[in-house]
């Protein structure tokens, strides 16, 4: 071409809204389904078309995924093509070894380092901001250093978001009361036991005439003194003829009848009086307004018009997102499985739930596929996981509509970039989760924990302590000069532990039926984090950490029963739940792994992996 005319083309393309970039034409799409399970999709080809249309056109195969395979784990392996021992993410949960407390694994909050003092308020003069606890840059990072556009939607653990491209944030960004979801349940039921809950808070109310006042808790003030949460008013006027109620919350007035979904409600929550607020939004669901009254409300979530929260980069895409789409769930986890772990939702609510997210997600993926011109697409489905984790095992129908409506999704891809290189893959896959392992009580039993009178970490004998368990699956050793109250000494006293540690969790059997508990116990490798555990304990399914577990808790019994909703889990050995890997090309690795992805995404615009990635081109 000569001259003249390429400057013409290259001149009409940017008009055109078609900037030219290094991709030369190449598009790539990742399709990220969180917990699509290869056994499952296996069962059911016939139902999943698209899915089986990848499969005969390119490849099907397992995908290795993390030890431990839980999702901030898996995603930051994906991610930065790296292992846990240097991205720095090794459970959901980590524990300050200077505190013994847990916090969560994958963001904090920096606050501002100067602030003025004005009656109650502390007004900040510098800015508070969010930091990742994930090390390593994302591959996308090297696309766009390359002149690679990027656009990258609702990935886990990118909160806040990484400054490259386009990107929202997904797992990991709190609602704005600070949690991952808080959800209200308004009851008028003497039965109900007002309180915080798992997940949300029950909140008792009374009817006065045809009216129930409902107060709706706001973020915290974090320019006061007193850190004193923001509250609202909304009433609901009950109509006595028909089961449908008024609502009021500030100027937002609306109609909802029972069994119903509200819209979005958006509210703003006053920090100074006509000088600063908080833009909010919440949906509501209408259990029974009459003769009883029992609402849902959502956890609070960030306007992504007017952000309260670091959402997206730029920082203004969330509000052009908002602009064409309407207002769409920010919190990082979209689908609320804690309302009907506590009883909020029945299971067919939540399902309807469900559904209204996939139909946001569905409508973000038109968006973004029509503004997708050249270079690199990430895009995040929750709902096959978050699904899963109800439905697993006794309700297959129901989670087939859920994998059948993600397959969809994929043959809209497939019709709409028609020439892309197409590639979906899960970060883990799914087990059943029928028994709880409290691994402190195991610990206490075998004689490494020591307990004082009570029933959690906070009640244990440090001083004849040598290991405990934080976490879903991590094991800690009490060392000397690293945990507070350390006792084991570094070297050969510690090693002689670990390796009781790890034979005795070998032996590990139910004592009901003789199974084992434990397929695998590893070490996660040499790391530079303080946070790291000591040991990564793979559970064989059936079993799984408990609840307990996790935050520190040491219950009465070693095993007992999963009576909870939440039925099935991937928080086990990484050979039980591997993840999926498809795409419109045949692969030549016969066992790809999560760290292969990154280096064959980057391999595919030309670019040379950088150390520390490790993985091999699948293609």
């Amino acid at each position: 071409m000569k001259p003249v005319a390429a400057t013409f083309l290259v001149m009409f393309l940017a008009a055109c809204g078609h900037s030219p970039s290094q991709a030369h034409g190449k598009r790539l799409i990742v399709l990220g389904v969180d917990g699509m399970d290869p056994g499952f999709v296996e069962r059911h080809w016939s139902a999943l078309p698209n899915l089986a249309r990848l499969r005969d056109g390119g490849g099907f195969a397992r995908l290795a995924t993390t030890m431990p395979p839980q999702s901030p784990v898996a995603w930051s392996t994906f991610m930065t093509g790296t292992d846990p021992a240097v991205h720095g993410l090794f459970d959901f949960v980590h524990r300050d070894p200077a505190t013994l407390q847990p916090f969560s694994s994958m963001a904090g909050l920096v606050t501002p380092a100067h602030q003025l003092a004005i009656g109650p308020y502390l007004l900040p003069l510098s800015s508070a901001r969010v930091r990742s606890f994930r090390t390593g840059q994302p591959f996308w990072g090297l696309l766009a250093e390359h002149g690679i556009p990027v656009t990258v939607v609702r990935i886990p653990v990118n909160y806040p978001p990484a400054a490259y491209g386009h990107e929202l944030a997904g797992m990991g960004t709190p609602d704005l009361e600070g949690t991952f979801g808080t959800f209200t349940w308004y009851t008028d039921d003497p039965a109900d036991t007002a309180g915080d809950v798992s997940g949300g808070r029950i909140v008792q109310v009374e009817r006065v005439g045809n009216r129930v006042t409902l107060p709706v808790e706001g973020p915290p003030n974090t320019l006061r003194r007193d850190r004193r949460s923001t509250s609202l008013e909304m009433t609901a006027d009950v109509d006595l003829d028909q089961p449908a109620a008024r609502f009021r919350i500030g100027e937002s007035v609306f109609i909802l009848r029972q069994g119903e979904w509200s819209p979005w409600i958006r509210v703003r929550f006053p920090l100074v009086p006509h000088l600063a607020g908080v833009a909010a939004m919440f949906r509501l669901y209408a259990r029974e307004l009459q003769p009883g009254f029992r609402l849902y409300r959502s956890p609070l979530n960030a306007d992504p018009a007017e952000p309260a929260l670091p959402l997206s980069t730029p920082a203004g895409w969330s509000r052009e997102l908002a602009s064409r789409l309407g207002p769409f769930y920010t919190q990082g986890i979209e689908e609320d499985t804690s309302a009907v772990r506590q009883g909020a939702l029945t299971l067919p609510e939540y399902l309807e739930q469900s559904r209204l997210v996939s139909a946001g997600r569905r409508a973000m993926l038109r968006d973004c596929l029509d503004h997708f011109r050249d270079g690199f697409l990430f895009f995040y489905f929750s709902e096959v996981d978050q699904n899963s984790h109800l439905l697993w095992g006794r309700h297959e129908a129901e989670l087939l509509e859920t994998y059948q409506s993600v397959d969809r999704a994929i043959g809209g891809v497939l019709e709409r970039a028609a020439g892309a290189t197409v590639m979906v893959m899960s970060d883990h896959g799914f087990a059943a989760f029928d028994y709880a392992v409290n691994l402190n009580t195991w610990l206490w039993r075998e004689g490494f924990l020591a307990l004082g009178a009570g029933t959690s970490l906070a009640d244990v004998d440090w001083g004849r302590t040598k290991a405990y368990a934080m976490g879903l699956n991590a094991l800690y050793v009490n060392l000397a000069g690293r945990e507070r109250h350390g006792i084991v000494q570094p070297g050969a006293e510690r090693d002689k532990l670990v390796a009781d540690l790890v034979r005795r969790l070998g032996a590990f059997r139910d004592p009901a039926t003789g199974q084992a508990v434990i397929a695998d116990v590893s070490s996660p490798g040499k790391s530079a984090s303080r946070f790291a555990p000591d040991l990564i304990v793979g559970y064989a399914p059936p079993y799984r950490a408990s609840w307990e577990t996790a935050m520190g808790g040491v219950p009465g019994t070693v095993i007992e029963p999963n009576r909870d909703a939440w039925i099935g889990d991937h928080c086990m050995a990484a050979a039980s739940v591997p993840g999926v890997l498809l795409g419109t090309r045949r692969p030549r690795l016969t066992d790809p792994g999560l760290k292969d992805l990154p280096v064959t995404i980057l391999k595919e615009f030309g670019i040379a992996p950088p150390p520390p990635m490790t993985g091999r081109a699948i293609y």
